[in-house]
């Protein structure tokens, strides 16, 4: 808490810490029966011999290095502008649990955190250290709402968690006093009159955004009708599916490819083969692709940052022809504004959610059929406590109607997938997760 002299009053910062527009609409399409929480799973080898005190003041250390993991979002009243930040009273017993779980039911518990609902009223995050794995390993897992990190800042701030960053800066002014009516109006008020200077240059980003999107005077086509696109409900399942990276960037300099065509080619494909078993035989299928606005994350800087661009992926061709059409959407997208789609995807979201009808067009979206993400990591393994990490996995929880998405990370020479899927929707993901291992194997290589 704040102390001074008495009868000294406090002076506010001049700037308040609000959220982005981007994070604006991360938080209004949080309503679904599955929170908007992204999450990751680092394996400790030898984690078992660690003591609970160790595990807390590594944490607590960490936090002090990313401010963020120290703040709470305050809601602000109508026509006040948009949330924003303020210093929690920080107790780090309050963010960690201590549990057991064996190997076989590893995945089960991690799907069931990320899914877990976190609390408004602190810091949105939290971390299990879970025990009782075969060889001493622990894992930790750290769970997030979306509104603080995307996949690249996400990865920033488990760098700082595990000491591998240096202190990062203060992301904004965030204070212990809540400020008064008055001055969140005046300092939205100031906030719009000097967006009216960059009006030219946002109407520019938006319409490249829209072009993206593929909204440029046009209706949005719609994709595929499949059984993996219903409504999905409040679980989560994982499954992990592993290649070496070395192959995969192999392959990719054979082939005049990147290893995300690969990946999209392989995803594309897998799906379209667990569709074939159950006599489902779309042409195409169209996958949400996001490009982040930003080349580096620190753990001063987070939030979101991500446009996303639909890749009409045909399944009518041949692999090679399917890794071609790929690659070739890819080139050209790389060539145009990054993240630009943010802009009017978030004007249409938040119009969506002040008309009360945000979650039925979420639960029922016809444009797209799943989501890909994929992060570059860190070349060599970080450490915990002393302890190699030999593993990071990556879940988001993805709300709508869109049963199965992709994440994946490159992590310490291993290209990661991790397949999440609603058990409601597709109730067995194992076909799934054989099918595009067999893709990866066409492509790039078998496991050796």
């Amino acid at each position: 808490m704040h102390t001074g002299t008495p009868g000294q009053r406090r002076v506010a910062p001049t700037r308040i810490d609000r959220i982005s527009p981007n994070d604006l609409t991360t938080l209004v399409s949080d309503r679904g029966p599955a929170p908007m929480n992204i999450a990751a799973v680092l394996v400790v080898d030898g984690g078992a011999t660690l003591r609970r005190d160790e595990v807390l003041r590594a944490l607590e250390t960490a936090t002090a290095q990313v401010p963020r993991l120290r703040q709470r979002l305050r809601p602000v009243p109508l026509g006040c502008g948009r949330p924003y930040w303020v210093d929690d009273d920080f107790d780090i017993h309050r963010h960690v649990d201590f549990r057991q779980v064996d190997d076989d039911h590893l995945w089960t518990e991690v799907a069931d955190l990320a899914c877990h609902r976190l609390q408004s009223d602190r810091p949105l995050w939290r971390a299990v250290w879970l025990t009782g794995l075969d060889r001493d390993r622990a894992a930790l897992v750290v769970v997030a709402h979306h509104v603080l990190a995307d996949g690249l800042s996400g990865l920033a701030v488990l760098a700082a968690l595990t000491g591998t960053t240096a202190t990062g800066q203060p992301t904004g002014a965030a204070h212990h006093t809540a400020y008064t009516r008055r001055a969140l109006v005046a300092d939205a008020w100031r906030s719009r009159v000097h967006g009216l200077g960059t009006l030219a240059t946002r109407a520019r980003a938006a319409a490249a955004g829209a072009r993206d999107l593929g909204l440029d005077g046009r209706l949005p086509r719609r994709c595929p009708r499949t059984s993996f696109n219903r409504p999905t409900g409040p679980r989560r399942r994982l499954t992990v599916v592993e290649r070496p990276l070395a192959d995969a960037v192999a392959a990719g300099h054979r082939l005049g490819v990147t290893v995300n065509d690969l990946v999209l080619a392989a995803v594309s494909s897998a799906v379209a083969a667990t569709l074939r078993d159950s006599g489902e035989t779309p042409d195409c299928i169209v996958i949400s692709v996001p490009f982040s606005g930003r080349s580096w994350a620190g753990s001063g800087r987070l939030g979101n940052e991500t446009g996303v661009v639909p890749f009409r992926i045909p399944l009518d061709v041949g692999r090679d022809a399917r890794l071609r059409t790929v690659a070739r959407m890819s080139q050209a997208q790389r060539a145009r504004p990054r993240a630009a789609s943010a802009a009017p995807l978030g004007v249409g979201f938040r119009a969506l959610a002040r008309l009360g009808v945000l979650q039925w067009f979420v639960d029922h979206q016809p444009l797209v059929n799943t989501f890909v993400t994929n992060v570059r990591g860190p070349a060599h393994p970080w450490r915990f406590c002393g302890r190699p990490v030999t593993s990071v996995v990556p879940i988001a929880v993805t709300p709508g109607n869109v049963g199965v998405t992709f994440d994946v990370l490159s992590y310490a020479g291993t290209l990661g997938i991790t397949i999440v899927t609603d058990p409601d929707v597709v109730a067995d993901a194992d076909p799934l997760a054989r099918h595009l291992a067999q893709e990866l194997d066409e492509l790039v290589g078998p496991l050796g």
